[in-house]
């Protein structure tokens, strides 16, 4: 089916290529060794052109097989699973209420929640086209089309798998966002549903089970390419991925929703929707909460007037934006220690160069406890022209960048600044501090530290205790609510 030349050959010599790679790595040759000794025994006399040619054939057809099986995995995976089996959501009500434990379990799924983190690293997906091909083969094998099975297969054998530029940090974005867009969208809002329907019923549900988090365009640990101008244009791409997809939900809800004062308001949300994806004379100023206001209206309305026709869909739609909001994914801001320390170091110097006062002439040789009161006091609004260090300038240009999309997106868009290595109490109050001099006295926002070392984690008990002991952390705490996430690594 794949539409290659020599594609009997390829299919012939790849066992027999297979079957010397096992004996060569049993006889601990290294690579170099297994294909010569493959080319010695089967193409003695092949040109290294015809060599290298073959080999390319060789990852061609092994790329395309995998794709094959990912999309039968995926078509096969209600038939080989009992989707209603035990460890399902089905089976665990069920159980609960042959236990007499419904009240229990609703009690649990109030506190329970999932956070789902989305990373990136170029060999974890694949390009967007080839990602759509494997949803279309899914079906297609779900349905036994043979000729669309066909087609598809040879769309895949002419879709290059890899690009010949190197992919930006905003490419890996929106191409991990794809799966936002069409798996998590619908499965987080499945399960949603189905535990608001079949467990709480006419008890609302106020907890969101499902938290997504994100990755790509926040993470800068190690990645110079991730500047704060790419973490503005991926909150931006989150955002108006969710707007599309409740713009397609609306615009199906129309066709349902065609009754008296019901019709008009679905109306009017499904303009204001368009209005802020394709930014129709400028800024819109539909809010989330605007939105998910109208959608209860609707919902009252359908109830009241209407003995609830359809309401179920818009049920569906109120989940989804509870879930999401206008964020889609909260957007993680991610940095090493030694980097923010390096921060705090040139600020300190920069300042004191300015006479500005925010820190003491002696604060290099304070004990660390000092140090951490100072780094709980101080406050400002340091911008980043101010500052010559580039390293400096892109560190708090990705604090006011939090700030930006919390006030675009919400303040779930971008909450979470994950401190990488860190080693001591005082890392993550040099994140504080650094926070603070950006005009952001009460951050709306958790610092999270990673421990990463087995001699961090053995130290992270005594590091958090400190924290929680330090008078200004403990405030910012209690501001937000008094949790702490800890990462460890």
């Amino acid at each position: 089916t794949l539409p290659f030349d020599d594609i009997i050959n390829t299919g012939v010599l790849l066992p027999l290529f297979n079957e010397i790679c096992e004996s060569g790595y049993d006889n601990d040759d290294n690579p170099s060794q297994i294909v010569a000794a493959f080319f010695d025994k089967f193409f003695d006399e092949a040109s290294e052109k015809d060599r290298i040619n073959l080999l390319f054939r060789f990852i061609q057809y092994i790329e395309r097989q995998v794709v094959l099986f990912d999309a039968v995995e995926d078509a096969a995976f209600p038939v080989v699973n009992n989707m209603d089996g035990r460890g399902t959501l089905r089976s665990m009500k069920e159980e609960a209420e042959e236990k007499n434990k419904t009240g229990a379990l609703k009690a649990y799924l109030e506190q329970f929640r999932i956070r789902t983190v989305l990373t990136a690293h170029p060999t974890q997906f694949y390009p967007g086209e080839v990602l759509g091909i494997i949803t279309d083969l899914a079906k297609a094998i779900e349905k036994d089309d043979l000729l669309l099975i066909k087609k598809l297969m040879a769309q895949l054998g002419r879709t290059p798998f890899f690009k010949k530029e190197k992919p930006t940090p905003y490419d890996e974005a929106v191409r991990l966002i794809w799966y936002l867009e069409n798996v998590f969208y619908h499965a987080a809002g499945n399960i949603f549903n189905y535990i608001q329907n079949n467990i709480f019923g006419d008890t609302e549900l106020h907890n969101n089970l499902v938290n997504l988090g994100f990755w790509p365009g926040g993470d800068r640990d190690g990645n110079p390419f991730v500047t704060a101008e790419i973490t503005l244009k991926v909150a931006e791409r989150l955002k108006t991925t969710v707007l599309k997809n409740y713009y397609r939900d609306v615009r199906r809800l129309k066709r349902r929703i065609t009754f008296y004062e019901a019709d008009r308001l679905v109306e009017a949300i499904e303009s204001k929707l368009y209005d802020a994806i394709y930014n129709v004379g400028g800024a819109s100023g539909f809010t989330c909460e605007a939105f998910y206001e109208t959608l209860l209206k609707i919902r009252q309305i359908l109830i009241e007037k209407h003995k609830s026709l359809f309401v179920e869909e818009v049920n569906d739609l109120i989940n989804k934006t509870k879930l999401f909001g206008f964020h889609f994914a909260a957007l993680d801001i991610r940095q090493d220690s030694r980097v923010h320390h390096h921060v705090i170091t040139t600020v300190i110097a920069e300042t004191r160069a300015r006479k500005m006062g925010l820190f003491p002439e002696n604060y290099e040789t304070l004990p660390e406890a000092e140090k951490a009161g100072i780094l709980g006091q101080v406050k400002g609004e340091l911008t980043t022209d101010m500052l010559t260090d580039e390293i400096t300038r892109a560190t708090l240009g990705s604090v006011y960048a939090m700030k930006t999309i919390q006030r675009q997106n919400g303040e779930p868009g971008c909450n979470r600044y994950i401190i990488s290595n860190n080693q001591s109490m005082l890392n993550v109050m040099e994140v504080f501090a650094m926070i603070r001099l950006c005009g952001w006295e009460n951050p709306a926002a958790d610092i999270v530290p990673l421990f990463e070392t087995v001699d961090d984690l053995q130290r992270s008990k005594n590091i958090m205790e400190a924290l929680y002991n330090q008078p200004d952390y403990a405030a910012h705490l209690k501001r937000r609510g008094n949790k702490q996430t800890i990462m460890l690594g």
